[in-house]
């Protein structure tokens, strides 16, 4: 059997979905839609431990080759957990720009074909969401000044695109950090303290080791509010 496969069965078994699943047994969504999907290919003995701790119920090594019982013969135990399960989750699967993918999506950020080839990431949403949604990954420390709403290297995160139509006369400076895709100067994440109405805007780091910078906005052609950190890596 295929990590699909073992995967399927095991939420086929406990009649529950993977999002569930996921929050059960304490590990990312995208882990198990990754091997849904066929991304991943096998099911790791890191996942397979932690499906048994939960349900114990299922073989070890079955469910790292598919071969054999996929149940032990050992009465189940019911586990009493303080979670509350939430019903009626949503998903919304966005389109991922790595660091090492930010050159190619300056040359098809228009192109639709390009755009479905990039990754996707699962974001739980709950309400409908109108707009065109991408994750950009944060590169460098000009948005850490280590305060609480600070941008790490690495961080993934959630933004909404702002209509060209919207940038005049004068973009929500206030209320959001901005992705700024440049023609020329690439993807950064940035506060915006200040415009003009020549379309000027001033570019700020929340790090004091790096300089506010000005760029026009007919060389920008994708703007983004930074709606939310989706991924943060905790490694000390």
């Amino acid at each position: 059997m295929t990590g699909q496969e073992i995967i399927n069965s095991v939420l086929s078994e406990l009649d529950i979905k993977a999002p569930t699943l996921a929050e059960k047994i304490g590990v990312l969504y995208q882990r198990i839609f990754d091997l849904q999907k066929g991304k991943t290919k096998k099911v790791s003995s890191q996942l397979a431990n932690a499906i048994i701790k939960v349900y114990p119920q299922f073989q070890l090594s079955w469910l790292l080759t598919g071969e054999g019982n996929m149940l032990t013969d050992a009465p189940s135990q019911t586990y009493h957990s303080n979670a509350r399960p939430v019903d009626d989750l949503s998903y919304m699967n966005v389109p991922v720009i790595h660091i090492k993918a930010q050159c190619g999506y300056l040359a098809g950020y228009g192109d639709t074909e390009y755009i479905d080839t990039l990754p996707t990431m699962p974001v739980i949403v709950d309400k409908t969401y109108h707009g065109k949604y991408r994750i950009f990954e944060a590169e460098g420390d000009s948005m850490d000044d280590n305060s609480r709403l600070a941008i790490c290297d690495g961080d993934k995160v959630l933004a909404r695109e702002v209509r060209r139509d919207l940038w005049l006369p004068k973009l929500h400076i206030n209320d959001w950090y901005f992705v700024i895709v440049h023609r020329t100067k690439g993807i950064s994440i940035k506060q915006i303290t200040a415009q003009d109405d020549k379309g000027n805007i001033t570019c700020h780091s929340l790090n004091e080791l790096f300089n506010d910078y000005t760029v026009n906005l007919d060389d920008v052609v994708e703007i983004y509010n930074v709606i939310k950190v989706v991924e943060r890596n905790m490694r000390l």
